[in-house]
């Protein structure tokens, strides 16, 4: 579907695994009608979202990994940060992403994670807060034109862990909005290509992404970032929104690291999902 229009078809692969809904209402009717030819048909979108989709359906193996990446917005309307630090850390990741700290809760996660994640680093509305020590921590920009000072939503850092020094970045990516003209992504997208630049320019091999970009790995729209990172693992992880996840909107990518499983997390004040992640080096 092009995205001359509306960007109708950034906003169709937003939501792309649900098109699958259709096979069975498809082969209901097929079956009402008793006709071979329409079954048949229905062969090709059946084979065609197997191929696409199906591998998500296996249960990730979550011992197959050497590190464990959490993500999660954690909403700046959350009315419990230390709850949702406490929920954190029972699944005892290595590293900790978050988005959308205020500066009325960001002391709150701060002592909440200090015991159990000695190194931590905050820029504008996003944090990293690992079990290894960070080196090399820089603001990343990826503000898009026409936002105004003072919207910093993106770091990257070095993390030294027991395999070698990793590159990590956090971001998240501006909303987007369906309106009456369309799928508002403007500036999703160029903050997108501001960081798929950066990404491109890391000297470090080895990568991990962690982050809100606001859309699904199918959207065309985050191709810069995602034509040069691994999404692969099993699992559809819906994380967003967390009353009813239709969607995976936050996401853990890598680049030169295999991840090998991705999951939910339950939910805590935020109207994200956690997502946790299984990586091997």
């Amino acid at each position: 579907m092009p995205n001359t229009v509306g960007r109708l078809g950034s906003l169709l692969e937003a939501f792309l695994p649900w098109l699958g809904l259709a096979i069975p209402v498809l082969l209901g009717l097929a079956l009402l009608r008793r006709s071979v030819t329409a079954l048949v048909a229905l062969l090709l979108p059946a084979a065609v979202w197997a191929d696409l989709f199906g591998g998500l359906l296996l249960a990730g193996d979550r011992g197959a990994h050497d590190i464990m990446a959490l993500q999660h917005n954690v909403s700046d309307e959350n009315i419990d940060p230390a709850g949702t630090a406490v929920a954190l850390i029972e699944s005892a990741p290595d590293l900790v992403a978050l988005e959308e700290l205020t500066p009325s809760a960001l002391p709150v996660y701060e002592t909440a994670l200090a015991s159990d994640y000695p190194y931590h680093v905050v820029e504008g509305s996003v944090g990293l807060w690992s079990r290894y020590p960070l080196a090399e921590v820089r603001p990343i920009d990826i503000k898009p034109e026409g936002i105004g000072e003072g919207w910093s939503r993106g770091l990257r850092s070095s993390v030294r862990t027991p395999w070698g020094e990793i590159a990590v970045y956090v971001a998240h990516l501006p909303s987007v909005r369906v309106r009456l003209d369309g799928f508002s992504s403007g500036w999703r997208d160029e903050s997108a290509g501001l960081l798929g630049a950066a990404i491109a320019a890391e000297k470090l091999d080895r990568v991990i992404l962690l982050g809100d970009l606001n859309s699904t790995v199918d959207d065309r729209g985050l191709a810069p970032v995602t034509s040069q990172m691994n999404s692969a693992g099993r699992g559809f992880a819906f994380s967003w929104p967390a009353a009813f996840p239709a969607s995976r909107i936050d996401h853990i990518m890598t680049r030169s690291a295999t991840v090998t499983g991705v999951w939910t997390l339950p939910a805590t004040g935020s109207d994200h999902l956690p997502i946790a992640a299984g990586i091997k080096l």
